[in-house]
This record gives structure tokens, C-alpha cells and sequence, in this order.
């Protein structure tokens, strides 16, 4: 199914149950719920107002409803959680796997953890647990304890009796992990490998060890990172003594990888990922006011500047009509370093290491640009004008903001890092304010000294 027709589904979807909800008709509604999956339900959800998210949350399968609490953003599982009562939200929790109750843990009221927790068996509280020992960014908060292991010592045809005695596997399970006899990890051996095999052959004939196990410390990061470079569907977590403790399934990296994807989004206009569209209208008016705020300081800073050279305005109102090009060029070409470092710097492309390599790059290619554009700008000014003073003055500026550009969208995000902040939230706000206040400052900087 291709992107326009997904949308076009969606879309198909959203206006029936809208129709439905607009005529009390709730039985429609329920049929087309039970022919989606949980994520398709999340969605669904997330796309309606509150009062009508109330009716249709109510029309949901009740063994869906943790899967569905799962994918829903933060601040719409809230929503959801306070109109279920202890016995609904207990039932919900009970049906997930660890990895996925481990992620809503921290949303529940502690009285409710405890009350969950009591109703769990001894190994499953202990898995628990043990997951949620681990930082919310690493590896050990993202795995599942579910795993299937076997010996390195054993036939093919022993293992594939346990299989068939064991009825069932751990959903995606596409490897078994195998252990010494002291319950460290050797290495994997992937289903098609024990059913394509001689049944007389040992585990340790056919045991791939060539793929690293992942660390239970590992950041996020770079467990995604890890998935990628070798294409895993599953991968095995282990801790510092290399004891086996569970496995990450590529569905949580792509859950993951979406998750930063709408961070980084959100983030460059100063907006929370897990925000409801349809969150009251005072709880997101004052959020955005907080960012409103912030420009507004930065926007009185760029006026400061512009305010030192009003006699010069005065004189060559020119110069008033030309400023915002000056300031847009600038802010462009900063976006477009900056949008590439913070990416990089997700990915673990960028550092210290390589700033400089890259600072040189991007200032060559603000160099180019700026030449470029500079010439088009001052050809366009003189026509307009008829001041070649004036032309030559905003092409000098718009060179050096887009050096600034450069510089600074290198520079910024990489210091924004160093001192623990996201590079995404702030870098843009930071970078405005730095190509709007040198260019202002150059263009009226060199217009005050050549033309008065």
C-alpha cells in the first residue's frame, strides 16, 4: 500500500467514525475497530477530540486495550488512564509483554504498581523488575526477558523436540540463543538454520557467533545504530559478565527510531513529541507561550541592534526595505548546517573529532553560496535602487551572515551538547538570534560607514 493511499484510509476512516459519532450510530463504529490493529486504534485515537475519543476508547476490544495504551502518545495514555478504573487498567497490564509493561510503569500510580505487581507470578515479577533497573535510554529498559535458549552440546533433533513439546515461541522470535554450561552466551542459531539442518548435527556445529551481543548499558542510540549496520530482526542483551538477559525485537527499534523522528521534529518548535492535538487550549497555550516568550527575547535583541543605527535608516530608507533579506538568507542557510549536525549528531556522526573537517566544509559551502547569492542580491538591489554603493553593501552583508550561518550551525549544536541540552530543542532559537543580530549588524554596520 502505497503513502497516498495509507493517507487516503486514514482519512476514509476518520470521516466515518465522525459521521457515526454525529448520529449516535456506535455500532458501526465497533465493527470498525475490531479490524484494527492496536497501532491503527493509537492512531485513530490521537486524531479525535477528547469528548469523542471518550466514546470510541469505550468501544474498544478490552484485550486490546494494553497494546493500544502502548502505542498512544504520553499525554493522550494519561487521558485514557484516568477514565479506567483499577480492575479495567489491572486486566490491560496483565496482557503485555514486560518490555511494553515496563514503558507504561512510570504513567501508573504507584498504589496501582504495587496492586499489579502482587498479581504477577515470582519470575515475571522478577523480570519486572529487572528491567526496570535499568535507565529509561538503555538497552536493559528496552528489552524482553521472553527468550528461547538452548545448549551448544545438543543435537538438532533434541531441540527440535523441545520445540514441539514447548507448543509455542515468543512472538518474533526468529533465533534461539545459545548458552554454555554456565548460562553465558555463545551465540544464536536461526530457526531456518534447525529445521534445514542434519537432525544428528550439535548446536555447535551450526551456531553463528559472528554478531556482538548487545550490552544491557548501551544507549538507545546506539542500539538503533546496532539493528541497522546488522539488519537484525532480533538481537540478543547480555550483561558485563555476558549472562544472557534478553532480547530486543526490531518492531521496539522502529518504535524507537519514530519516537526520535517526532522529537526532533517537535523540538525545533519548542514542542513535546507526546503531545495531544487535541490537549486542552490553556494547557497548550501555555506551553507555547514559554517558546513564544523566548523569541520575543531574542526578537527585542535583533530590534536593540537595529535601533543603534536609526539615523542611518533615517537617511537611506533603502536600507529598511532591503534588511530582511539579509536576515532570511542568513537564517536559511543556518538551518540547513544546522538541521545536518543535529541529524548527525543523532546518528553518532558527528563530533569533536571531526568538527573541524566539518566546520571547514560547511563555511566553504557558506563561502560559495553567499558569493553567489551576493552578486544576484546586489544586481537586483542596484536595479531597484540605482545605488551601486548600496548594492555592494548588501552583497558584503549577506556574505558575511551566511559565514556566521555556517559557523554557527556547526559550532551551536555541538556546544549545546556538551552542556547536556537537546540540540534540537534550542539550536534554532540560538541560531536565529545569532544570523539575525550579524546581519542586521553587518548590513547597517557597513552601510553607516560607506554610505554616510
Amino acid at each position: 500500500m502505497s503513502e497516498n493511499e495509507r493517507y487516503d484510509r486514514k482519512t476514509r476512516q476518520l470521516r466515518a467514525l465522525s459521521e457515526a459519532l454525529a448520529t449516535g450510530r456506535l455500532a458501526p463504529i465497533k465493527r470498525m475497530l475490531d479490524t484494527l490493529t492496536p497501532g491503527e486504534i493509537a492512531r485513530v485515537l490521537e486524531s479525535l477530540p477528547s469528548e469523542k475519543r471518550s466514546v470510541v476508547w469505550n468501544l474498544v476490544d478490552p484485550d486490546d486495550d494494553g497494546e493500544v495504551l502502548v502505542h498512544v502518545a504520553e499525554e493522550v495514555r494519561d487521558g485514557l488512564l484516568a477514565e479506567m478504573d483499577n480492575a479495567e487498567l489491572i486486566s490491560a497490564l496483565n496482557s503485555l509483554e514486560i518490555d511494553d509493561l515496563a514503558d507504561l510503569v512510570d504513567d501508573l500510580p504507584a498504589q496501582l504498581i504495587d496492586e499489579l505487581l502482587r498479581g504477577m507470578d515470582r519470575e515475571n515479577r522478577d523480570r519486572l523488575n529487572e528491567v526496570l533497573s535499568y535507565p529509561d535510554d538503555s538497552a536493559g529498559r528496552l528489552m524482553n526477558p521472553d527468550v528461547v535458549t538452548v545448549r551448544a552440546d545438543v543435537t538438532v533433533d533434541v531441540v527440535l523436540r523441545y520445540l514441539r513439546m514447548r507448543g509455542e515461541l515468543p512472538e518474533g522470535t526468529d533465533h534461539m540463543f545459545v548458552l554454555n554450561r554456565n548460562g553465558r552466551y555463545i551465540g544464536r542459531v536461526a530457526l531456518t538454520a534447525l529445521v534445514t539442518s542434519d537432525p544428528d548435527q550439535a548446536i555447535a556445529e551450526i551456531v553463528d557467533d559472528t554478531h556482538p551481543a548487545i550490552v544491557a548499558t548501551m544507549s538507545v542510540d546506539r542500539v538503533s545504530e546496532e539493528f541497522e549496520n546488522h539488519r537484525y530482526l532480533s538481537a540478543p542483551v547480555v550483561d558485563a559478565d555476558y549472562r544472557l538477559l534478553g532480547r530486543i525485537t526490531v518492531d521496539d527499534v522502529m518504535d524507537l527510531v519514530r519516537e526520535r523522528a517526532e522529537h526532533d521534529l517537535m523540538s525545533m518548535a519548542g514542542l513535546n513529541e507526546e503531545e495531544d492535538m487535541f490537549a486542552p487550549i490553556s494547557a497548550a497555550s501555555r506551553r507555547r507561550a514559554t517558546w513564544l516568550g523566548i523569541n520575543l527575547l531574542t526578537a527585542f535583541l535583533a530590534a536593540w541592534v537595529i535601533g543603534r543605527f536609526e539615523a542611518t535608516l533615517e537617511q537611506i530608507v533603502a536600507l529598511a526595505v532591503l534588511m530582511p533579506i539579509v536576515a532570511s538568507m542568513g537564517g536559511i542557510a543556518g538551518t540547513q548546517t544546522l538541521t545536518m549536525i543535529v541529524r548527525g549528531l543523532a546518528l553518532g556522526q558527528v563530533s569533536w573529532n571531526n568538527a573541524r573537517d566539518l566546520l571547514t566544509r560547511e563555511v566553504a559551502i557558506g563561502a560559495i553560496n553567499g558569493v553567489i547569492w551576493a552578486v544576484v542580491v546586489a544586481l537586483v538591489a542596484w536595479l531597484w535602487f540605482g545605488d551601486w554603493k548600496i548594492a555592494g553593501v548588501i552583497g558584503a552583508a549577506i556574505i558575511i551572515n551566511l559565514l556566521f550561518a555556517a559557523f554557527s550551525g556547526v559550532l551551536i549544536p555541538l556546544l549545546l551538547k556538551r552542556f547536556a541540552i537537546d540540540p534540537a530543542l534550542a539550536g534554532g532559537v540560538v541560531l536565529t538570534t545569532i544570523t539575525d543580530v550579524v546581519g542586521f549588524l553587518a548590513f547597517l554596520g557597513l552601510a553607516t560607514v560607506l554610505l554616510l
